[in-house]
């Protein structure tokens, strides 16, 4: 048979093969386009997805909760907010290095929710060997200003008792008005509750024999519960930390309430304690040294 005139035949596989690739690179072009985001997010697994669609809502309905809780409890004070506790007239502050400098004239008008400072604790001590470096000025301009005044001394647990009750005594010289000295203790040092309370037992009798007082006990709510509710402690006038609170929670005996370590006052820069007094100012008066 001729092939003259004849027209070859298209291979139909050339077209098959170039619609293939026409539409791998359409593919190609539309997913380069995609958001990275949404690339990032197709390879992440669904249940991890789920789980952080989850820690979302759970961190709004806290965040929700919270100020719900703050608005409808307007009587529990939160950090940094100080309370003004009710049917305390007798106020005061403790002082230590951390108020540096004190302006004291300015102080000496400065008052605590309406009534005036009528007494002033200062840090003299610590351990066997710190002494605080603003004591013997702040000591000495708190009597001068017509504070009644006290001292204490902060605690090292595992430290010899003994020494850092000599210490305290060798630093302080309490006089005719002073508050009984007073023992700052917050802290266990891994001391088991037994060790603790022998140490402690051991300061206050040394300081109690030189002083002819029972001293002070300062220490804060929590503490006090756990290692401090024996009857071995049972003589001594309690001084209790606890904080935000309108009135104390604390059912036994005490003599004063630090109920704040935000307070503010005229002629101190910063944030201060502040306690009240359980009682009157003549009461106030009856505990110091005759």
């Amino acid at each position: 048979m001729s092939i003259v005139g004849r027209q070859p035949r298209k291979s139909t596989k050339t077209k098959t093969t170039a619609r293939r690739k026409t539409t791998r690179r359409g593919s190609s072009f539309k997913r380069s386009n995609q958001s990275w985001i949404v690339r990032l997010f197709s390879r992440v697994p669904s249940w991890l997805l789920w789980l952080f669609g989850l820690s979302i809502a759970i961190a709004y309905i806290v965040f929700i909760l919270q100020i719900v809780l703050h608005f409808s409890m307007p009587w529990k004070a939160q950090y940094g907010e100080v309370p003004e506790p009710g049917n305390y007239p007798v106020r005061g502050i403790d002082i230590s290095h951390y108020q540096e400098d004190i302006d004291w004239n300015v102080l000496s008008s400065a008052t605590l929710n309406g009534h005036k400072l009528s007494f002033i604790i200062v840090k003299a001590t610590e351990g066997v060997s710190i002494s605080d470096k603003y004591f013997k000025n702040n000591f000495k301009r708190a009597r001068k200003n017509g504070y009644v005044r006290g001292a204490y001394h902060f605690y090292i647990p595992g430290r010899d008792a003994k020494m850092q009750a000599d210490f305290f005594i060798s630093n302080v010289k309490l006089e005719k008005g002073d508050l009984p000295p007073v023992l700052d203790i917050e802290k266990h040092g891994g001391m088991s509750i037994q060790d603790l309370q022998g140490e402690l037992l051991e300061w206050l009798r040394v300081v109690k024999q030189h002083y002819g007082v029972n001293p002070i006990i300062y220490t804060n709510y929590a503490f006090k519960i756990k290692y401090l509710n024996t009857k071995d402690f049972d003589e001594y006038p309690f001084w209790i930390a606890h904080y935000y609170k309108d009135e104390l929670d604390y059912n036994g005996p005490w003599i004063m309430w630090q109920y704040t370590d935000c307070g503010k006052v005229l002629g101190i820069t910063g944030n201060v304690d502040c306690n009240v007094f359980n009682g009157t100012r003549d009461e106030l008066d009856d505990l110091c040294i005759k």
